[in-house]
């Protein structure tokens, strides 16, 4: 009866109310969320998540859940993520309440600059060209996070993703679907890497990668130099080489991630956080800022009102973070600006309720943002002591270049392709310097809920963060509900298209048409609009919860308990 009555009062009082949140669902919601005392590991494919959970029962942390995840999320899901991309990370210390933000995106070579392609004739950037390969961060960020925070060594957080990498596993459904890319079958080390015998493997088709099995022994044997300091670095080199690239031994050797401080906005009484500059989550606060100024649980969820709403702060938002986000270690960015509540007034005044701009602020950036990388993994884990992973990695354009060095087993990301060729920018390609960077982990907490949560896919991130945060807030939906609804992705810059969920009902998709929308259909729970998870800790009650989308083969997987 108590926790009806709770449950009751929450729905009476969504927007103050904080500690029922979780009880409250949607009619619809396809599943339940996961609820434990204990740890819970969310990701994008279940044999990553069942490895995490496993760690937790060996007595791991969070942090060590995570690292083991997304390793596996490295052999199973290769064409969104692995050794070869970038990674982000944002941990909750529960024993403090501190949050803790890693950015392990990795930078060009020390030669490649605008001027050296100048003068080999390149006036274009190849999106899966050598010259877009970065230093890959993920190995480094793994270290960064298990040296400050883990709790186990290298050789057991690898031991799943090594085991399934030696042996094999069988395709899952959306494994199978997204599994091969045609565009890459001439980039040397693809089809010989990924397509055994030349075929592409069919849902339940047992792959194994057994070169990427070794490279995962050489970090659990000795760490991250294995990866940036080792005969595999003098591999990937000679391989880089060959293929016309700039990198020494000495840009792997040097790369080091970077603790960074999350930055935040306000949200009708909750605190959002993002990481800071280089990457796109200042635009999803610029959003939020943005959408305070209007009545969005008035408006109804869902409605062409609220969609109008945040599809119009979405282009005012990232107008200025195109305008103004590169790698701050190069161009100061006017962060503290971006995410006032002053410019936000400023900004929702522009937003005409009856009709879409198909132009925002004018900009004197000559060349358009390349909206080629949307595929990336999202996970999160907490354990039973309430620490929380919010982490996403990336190869950015699914295999990234699609380029695997011999007996690696992994391929090159193309991260890199974001740069411009245009000098001044914050955004220009110079040496040693990280791109504007899509992928974004994120969290929010209000009162005794805290929650880790990301949703994947190029510049969709930053406005499907901010659509999920309005589901719980604003329409006081649960974590998995939240997850669920139908979302809307813009991945460009300029014009009025946008591209919609056809579960939208169809009255909404034409009153957004008749204010000037040019609504693009897509099909229920596509991968367009990116897929997320998301872990919640209520430290009133001890309490873990989480959710998983349907939109990708993952599960929220509870830890069991020991009976040792």
């Amino acid at each position: 009866m108590k926790l009806l009555a709770l449950a009751s009062a929450f729905i009476l009082s969504i927007c103050t109310t904080v500690t029922a949140q979780e009880f409250s669902s949607v009619p619809g919601q396809g599943r339940s969320m996961v609820v434990t005392n204990l740890g819970i590991v969310a990701a994008p494919q279940f044999l990553a998540a069942q490895a995490g959970a496993h760690i937790l029962e060996e007595g791991g942390n969070a942090i060590d859940a995570a690292i083991a995840a997304n390793a596996v999320m490295g052999v199973v899901q290769p064409y969104v993520n692995g050794m070869g991309g970038d990674l982000f990370a944002i941990v909750y210390e529960a024993k403090t309440g501190k949050l803790y933000g890693l950015n392990s995106s990795g930078w060009t070579p020390k030669a490649l600059t605008i001027d050296y392609l100048k003068a080999h004739g390149v006036d274009h950037i190849n999106p899966i060209g050598v010259e877009t390969i970065d230093i890959p961060g993920a190995v480094a960020g793994w270290d960064a996070l298990r040296s400050r925070f883990g709790t186990l060594p290298f050789s057991q957080l690898l031991a799943p993703a090594i085991y399934y990498a030696q042996n094999g596993f069988p395709l899952a459904e959306r494994n199978a679907r997204y599994w091969v890319a045609k565009s890459l079958m001439q980039q040397p080390g693809y089809k010989e890497t990924y397509l055994p015998n030349g075929i592409a493997p069919k849902v339940g088709d047992e792959f194994r990668n057994p070169a990427l099995a070794n490279s995962l022994r050489q970090v659990a044997e000795h760490g991250r130099d294995a990866f940036y300091n080792g005969p595999m670095t003098e591999t990937m080199v000679k391989f880089l080489d060959a293929q016309g690239g700039t990198h020494t031994v000495e840009d792997f050797r040097d790369f080091q991630p970077e603790w960074v401080e999350p930055i935040s906005t306000t949200y009708r009484g909750w605190t959002i956080y993002e990481l800071p500059p280089n990457g796109q989550g200042i635009a999803a606060l610029a959003m939020l800022n943005i959408m305070e100024h209007f009545p969005m649980q008035q408006y109804g969820h869902n409605s062409a009102d609220a969609l109008h709403v945040m599809i119009e702060a979405k282009k005012l938002a990232y107008a200025d973070m195109y305008k103004y986000v590169g790698d701050p270690r190069f161009t100061p960015v006017p962060i503290k600006q971006m995410v006032s509540k002053e410019l936000a007034d400023k900004r929702a005044k522009l937003i005409d309720m009856n009709k879409a701009a198909c132009q925002v602020v004018p900009s004197d950036i000559e060349q358009q943002l390349d909206a080629h990388g949307k595929t990336t993994i999202y996970l999160s884990t907490i354990d039973k002591d309430g620490n929380i992973v919010s982490l996403i990695q990336s190869n950015f354009a699914g295999y990234g270049t699609g380029m695997v060095a011999p007996g690696t087993g992994f391929s090159f990301q193309n991260r890199g392709a974001g740069f411009q060729l245009t000098p001044g920018l914050p955004n220009s390609l110079a040496g040693h310097k990280r791109p504007l960077h899509t992928i974004i982990p994120a969290f929010m907490e209000k009162g005794d809920i805290h929650i880790g949560f990301g949703i994947m896919g190029g510049w969709n991130q930053a406005q499907a963060h901010a659509q999920f945060v309005a589901n719980v807030v604003d329409y006081g939906m649960n974590v998995q509900a939240a997850l669920e609804q139908p979302r809307f992705t813009k991945p460009t810059f300029q014009g009025c298209d946008v591209e919609i969920e056809s579960t939208i009902p169809a009255d909404v998709r034409a009153e957004l048409t008749k204010r000037g929308h040019e609504i693009h259909l897509l099909e229920p729970f596509s991968f367009s609009v990116g897929q997320g998870e998301a872990v919640v800790r209520d430290t009133k009650r001890n309490v873990n919860f989480a959710g998983a989308d349907p939109r990708s083969d993952g599960e929220a997987i509870p830890q069991e308990p020991t009976t040792k």
